[in-house]
């Protein structure tokens, strides 16, 4: 199979289109949940029923985008387009959902329905396209992985900014009014969002040619459920996605209430959960190079439920640093898996084209999307719940019924999804000898089609 190398320049203009989507997935994570009830003012409960309705809507648009991305193709490719003529909306939504407007609480709910909705929709509308672009960029799975590691590496570099720069200009630019420098650093991320993603537009190539099948949606979603492997991720993508935003949604109440952090404390706290993601992009590139990555899926995963117990039953209340080391620990562990993951899709995907004979690749990565958005859902509607349930309330001296709720939500209760996740892995075969093998076998029975057009 002949090697398609890709320049540094190339994964870095890969690596910055996720730069620009982690802004949204990023404050998704970290921050809106904090953002919306204790500076926004929406009740937990109302939250929670937000993040579920949403969810809905992707049930629509992330199969519609994979099928737009199969069949509209354009002189710059069939996924590229997007990051030019989407780039400037995109930036604009995130401004918008970060407005808080001095209206009555029901017409700010209304507001809030109606922005979130909006960069949900136009989340959807890059995101399916860039998560796509790996497939076409390079055949070589080595490759693939590495570019992917550019990426994930600078999808933290977002996280960096959500984390520590948005807190700092927000407090600054408030003036007080922290509803205002919310609006006002976000704003300024959503214009960064922008540029990245014309940035990833203009450093990137489209070069690997797939034929793709000219079916319906129910026609190729049938093709698409015999591919056993990419099932497995999608249960993957939601369990893991759900433990994920748990973790990183309690974060900052965590932070603030169990730790009695202040704002810089806040930010600090979440900054060294980044900053262990971050270097595991880096050990995780490092570690695939000698030692299989599936392997390192599995076990990293289920490693994550026991950090998860250990850090539940060793920190107390105020134990800063202790809840500081174990925090990052945990935070370097769950994120090893990530540059395994998004090769992964790619490569599922190349085996139900060589399982079925027929390639379904845009539905493919929406459905992936679309599983990761529901995870994303599920896990904002069970941290409202959860947080109504433990009886929280925003900006008061916490019980301790609700310290412990708070307490469980950052380790037991999302360790015990990784740990899901990681045993649904032993499901999945698809390592890099499996790969090639694979991919020497659909490559020999070309050759003999081509040959003889009578063999079948």
């Amino acid at each position: 199979m002949k090697t398609q190398k890709l320049t540094v320049l190339e994964k870095v203009g890969f690596g910055s289109g996720d730069t620009a989507v982690n802004l949204v997935i990023s404050s998704m994570f970290l921050i809106v949940a904090y953002f919306y009830t204790d500076i926004f003012g929406l009740k937990p409960s109302h939250m929670g029923v937000l993040f579920l309705v949403a969810r809905l809507v992707d049930a629509f648009t992330d199969p519609l985008m994979g099928m737009i991305t199969d069949k509209v193709d354009t002189r710059w490719g069939r996924y590229r387009p997007y990051f030019l003529f989407l780039s400037v909306p995109f930036g604009l939504s995130i401004f918008l959902m970060f407005t808080t407007p001095d209206w009555s609480y029901n017409a700010k709910l209304v507001w809030a329905y109606a922005t979130y909705i909006l960069v949900t929709v136009m989340f959807t509308s890059v995101t399916i396209p860039y998560i796509s672009l790996i497939g076409v960029l390079t055949a070589d799975p080595k490759e693939r992985l590495s570019a992917n590691g550019y990426r994930l590496f600078l999808a933290k570099v977002a996280a960096f900014l959500v984390t520590i720069i948005v807190p700092i200009m927000a407090e600054a630019w408030g003036d007080g009014d922290l509803a205002v420098g919310y609006q006002a650093s976000m704003g300024l991320m959503g214009i960064l969002g922008t540029l990245l993603f014309l940035f990833c537009f203009f450093t990137t190539t489209e070069r690997v040619k797939h034929e793709v099948q000219d079916k319906t949606f129910g026609e190729q979603l049938k093709i698409l459920l015999k591919n056993d492997q990419w099932l497995v991720l999608c249960a993957v993508c939601f369990t893991g996605t759900l433990g994920y935003v748990i973790r990183s949604s309690v974060a900052a109440y965590y932070a603030k209430y169990y730790l009695g952090a202040d704002a810089k404390m806040l930010s600090a706290f979440m900054t060294t959960g980044v900053t262990g993601a971050l270097l595991a992009m880096i050990a995780s590139t490092w570690i695939t190079k000698r030692y299989c990555k599936i392997q390192l899926f599995r076990w990293t995963q289920l490693a994550v439920g026991v950090l998860s117990v250990i850090m539940f039953f060793a920190v107390q209340p105020g134990d800063i640093w202790l809840a500081f080391i174990l925090y990052f620990l945990i935070s370097f562990v769950v994120d090893l898996h990530a540059p395994v993951f998004w090769s992964a899709i790619a490569e599922s995907v190349d085996y139900g084209q060589a399982k079925t004979g027929k390639r379904v690749s845009g539905l493919a990565f929406g459905g992936i999307s679309f599983f990761q958005k529901a995870g994303m859902g599920a896990a904002g509607f069970i941290v409202g719940l959860l947080l109504t349930y433990f009886n929280y309330e925003a900006n008061v001296e916490q019980s301790a019924f609700t310290l412990t709720g708070i307490a469980l939500m950052l380790s037991v209760i999302p360790g015990l999804f990784h740990a899901i996740m990681g045993g649904l892995m032993f499901k999945y075969k698809i390592t890099d000898k499996y790969y090639e093998e694979m991919k020497r076998d659909s490559l020999a029975d070309s050759a003999l089609a081509e040959a003889d057009p009578n063999i079948s």
